[in-house]
């Protein structure tokens, strides 16, 4: 559980940086055998592509630097519940572990692709859920 506040704290550093450009404060980290690997936020505005989320930036940093594109070594920690596309992705990774913040009540992979993930994927949820949430509804609030 040290560990978990541990890099969930470094994604939480990114969701951050994704509030400071104006993204919708998502973060993830990949750790592989207790060592950051990746490290990304939202780029959806920067980048003005849609696929642009935390996740996939991550993943695709991860395997450029394992040099492979499976990551079945590797625990993905994340701010907020991955959304669908997200979550096949990280599903196609055969990512083993993923730890996320809070829950996506509206686009969460949860409620409308619950076997997205691995078949052998671990999923914990609620790490830091509360600074997490806080992050995102005063990103929305500052918006309306």
């Amino acid at each position: 559980m040290k560990k978990d506040l541990y890099y969930m704290q470094r994604a939480l550093d990114e969701a951050g940086a994704a509030y400071r450009e104006g993204e919708i404060p998502v973060g993830a980290v990949v750790v592989c055998r207790d060592r950051i690997i990746a490290r990304a936020h939202n780029l959806t505005e920067t980048l003005n592509d849609v696929t642009a989320h935390a996740e996939m930036q991550a993943i695709t940093m991860a395997a450029g630097e394992l040099g492979g594109k499976y990551l079945q070594d590797c625990t993905l920690y994340v701010t907020v519940e991955p959304c669908v596309m997200c979550a096949g992705a990280i599903g196609w990774a055969q990512f083993r572990r993923i730890v996320y913040g809070c829950p996506d009540e509206k686009r969460g992979y949860h409620l409308y692709a619950p076997k997205a993930l691995h078949p052998r994927a671990d999923v914990t949820y609620g790490v830091m859920g509360e600074e997490c949430k806080a992050l995102m509804r005063r990103f929305f609030q500052e918006r309306r």
